[in-house]
Formats: C-alpha cells, structure tokens, sequence
C-alpha cells in the first residue's frame, strides 16, 4: 500500500444547481467539505478517481478532479488558495453562499 505525499478529496460541480461539491463518505456528493472522504494511499486514490468518473459518466457531476489538502486545527481544509475559495463561497458578497448560510443561527441548527 503505497501513501499518498499529501491526502487529497475529490471535488466537482454539481451538474443540476453548479454548487461545488466534494465526494463524500457515504459515497456520494456532499457540499460541505467537512463531509467530503479523505483518500491517502495510491489504491484508495484509485477507487475514489473511478467513482468520481462514474458520476461525471451519469450526469451527476461535472468535472472531477482531485485537490491536495492540509490538516488545519484537526480539520481538512484544501491546500490550494483556490480550492479554499471554491469551499467557502464567493470572497466578495459573504451574504451569499455557503458562508451566508454559516452566518445565520437557524442554519447552524438546520445542518
């Protein structure tokens, strides 16, 4: 079993509403990337790349690809400013987007 030098996540876009969406640990696209499936062998790399291409195959995602991440205070986080971005939500309107949704109580407790 060979160890990846840095773990990584598999990232897309959802192809009905555009919303940036991780593979996730049930197996299937979540959009939060605390609930994305971390990946640190070549062999589990794999699994996750034909997983990743079987859903961009039936039209559930655009796109995949895999990014690098860091452990950052006991949570993933991407290691790439973009990827950072692409997780938080647009940097110039924090009303809108994931972070809008973070801001606000009633969503903390809907999530």
């Amino acid at each position: 079993m060979s160890t990846l030098k840095n773990p990584i996540a598999f990232t897309a876009n959802n192809l009905l509403d555009g919303e940036v969406v991780w593979l996730g640990r049930n197996g299937g696209w979540v959009k939060s990337i605390d609930e994305a499936r971390v990946f640190g062998t070549e062999e589990e790399r794999a699994m996750g790349a034909a997983e990743a291409a079987q859903a961009d195959a039936d039209n559930l995602v655009v796109e995949p690809y895999e990014i690098d991440l860091n452990l950052d205070e006991g949570r993933i986080a991407p290691a790439k400013f973009r990827e950072r971005i692409r997780a938080a939500g647009p940097t110039m309107r924090l009303d809108l987007g994931k972070q809008a949704e973070l801001s606000q109580p009633e969503a903390l407790v809907a999530a």
